[in-house]
């Protein structure tokens, strides 16, 4: 498809892909400007192309679909990485032995974990990067990605839990 026609194809459908942005970001108008505007970024840098396999309306809104999902995965992630910021700027008000202390836990916790889950938790955690992110580092599948990243977590959780050192940390 043409760029002038693919523009003329998004204005038409703009009020519907509004209403479905909208939809999709639960109502909040800013959101929905925002994730629609991204889709239609994507759409005009050919980052997402119609094929044909469908409607063009049927491929538009599930680009604007998936806008969405990204956009709240990136919103977790920012309200994740920002609580975690909490937690080791609490933990470097202690003092410098509770810290190293801190800091061997969590060296040898993680040395109980199967070398992608440490990798995958070490790129999150410590290197600010998204899980999709650390897919594409390791060159593992999204899905991969995320399956060794809970896994980690929960075996991380778990072992502190048992070793009685979770209470020390919080």
């Amino acid at each position: 498809m043409d760029q002038q026609l693919l523009e003329k194809e998004l204005e038409q459908l703009h009020p519907q892909s509004f209403g479905w942005a909208l939809r999709c970001c639960k109502e909040n108008r800013e959101m929905a400007a925002e994730v629609l505007q991204n889709a239609y970024l994507k759409i005009l840098e050919g980052k997402a192309r119609f094929t044909g396999a469908s409607t063009f309306r049927t491929w538009l809104f599930s680009v604007i679909r998936f806008t969405a999902v990204d956009y709240f995965r990136q919103q977790q992630s920012r309200k994740r990485r920002a609580a975690e910021t909490t937690v080791f700027s609490e933990m470097s008000t202690h003092s410098k032995t509770e810290n190293d202390q801190r800091s061997q836990l969590f060296k040898s916790a993680l040395g109980q974990l199967s070398a992608q889950q440490q990798q995958v938790l070490h790129l999150v955690f410590y290197q600010n990067c998204t899980i999709r992110e650390a897919a594409e580092i390791m060159a593992i599948q999204i899905g991969t990605a995320r399956t060794h990243y809970q896994r980690g977590k929960e075996q991380l959780k778990q072992w502190l839990i048992r070793s009685g050192s979770l209470k020390d940390i919080y």
